[in-house]
């Protein structure tokens, strides 16, 4: 298992995971975004898309942030994911993993973002933009 530490960028777009029916055609909106993650299985279609491009009416869990794993990681690297969700789990905060060829992302609630960040420093990992991790704390404070 690799131990690591791991260099992580908070990304500053407001993130929801969307259902579709497991026939659905691709949906034009998500392709409208610069970040989007698509996954067809057999029960459904899975859709990660910016919170602001999702149209009224699709079932969502809306209000996920995105931490960027800073790569490209080696496809045989092991331990990745683990080295990173194992703190968080312990720390009680939920994570939905999306990875690609080059690296991983997670996504953690955003009323979470702030304390899966010093889980994560805690541990040694190193998290760029975390000014947007307080930006989100002030806006439910305003709210």
């Amino acid at each position: 298992m690799t131990r690591t530490k791991h260099i992580l960028t908070i990304l500053p777009e407001i993130l929801s995971i969307c259902r579709l029916d497991k026939d659905a055609a691709i949906p034009a909106w998500a392709l409208a975004s610069r970040l989007f993650s698509l996954t067809r299985t057999a029960e459904e279609l899975s859709v990660v898309a910016p919170r602001a491009q999702v149209p009224e009416g699709i079932k969502r869990d809306p209000g996920w942030r995105g931490l960027k794993v800073e790569g490209p990681l080696d496809l045989s690297a092991t331990g990745v994911l683990a080295s990173l969700t194992g703190p968080l789990a312990e720390g009680g905060i939920s994570v939905f993993a999306v990875s690609t060829y080059d690296t991983d992302y997670l996504l953690v609630k955003a009323r979470q973002l702030e304390k899966a960040v010093k889980v994560l420093t805690g541990k040694g990992h190193v998290v760029k933009g975390r000014r947007l991790a307080r930006g989100a704390r002030r806006k439910r404070k305003m709210a």
